[in-house]
């Protein structure tokens, strides 16, 4: 079993920067691809990105690529996920999954674990 929990949600301006964090517990975080993934009001949940258990590869839906960067730390057993340039159609509740495997993942069925969210609202 594996519990994460995301945090470093919140409101921030066009333009502006935030890092979402996922820590997670439970044993063996290092076999175990992690995502990111997002939902806004009345739209189905998306993938943002993901990345693989070793971080070595990484993956990114077009609407984040060059603004966002997702990376971990095996030693902390945390997934980041840090978003620049951010607009106001990034608003959403923001969850990190987790799927076993090496590789990384696409697709929400690839995932068995996953956080409660947490909000990111971007507007002036």
């Amino acid at each position: 079993q594996l519990q994460l929990i995301e945090s470093g949600g919140g409101l921030v301006q066009p333009g502006g920067s935030l890092r979402l964090s996922c820590a997670t517990s439970g044993r063996s975080f290092n076999s175990y691809a992690m995502g990111w993934f997002r939902q806004a009001p009345a739209k189905e949940r998306e993938f943002v990105a993901a990345v693989s258990w070793s971080g070595s590869s990484t993956k990114y839906a077009d609407s984040v690529k060059g603004r966002f960067t997702i990376s971990r730390d095996n030693a902390k057993n945390t997934v980041y996920l840090q978003m620049n340039s951010l607009k106001p159609e990034d608003t959403a509740v923001y969850y990190c999954a987790a799927g076993p495997g090496s590789a990384y993942y696409t697709g929400i069925r690839d995932y068995a674990y996953w956080g409660q969210g947490t909000q990111v609202t971007v507007s002036s």
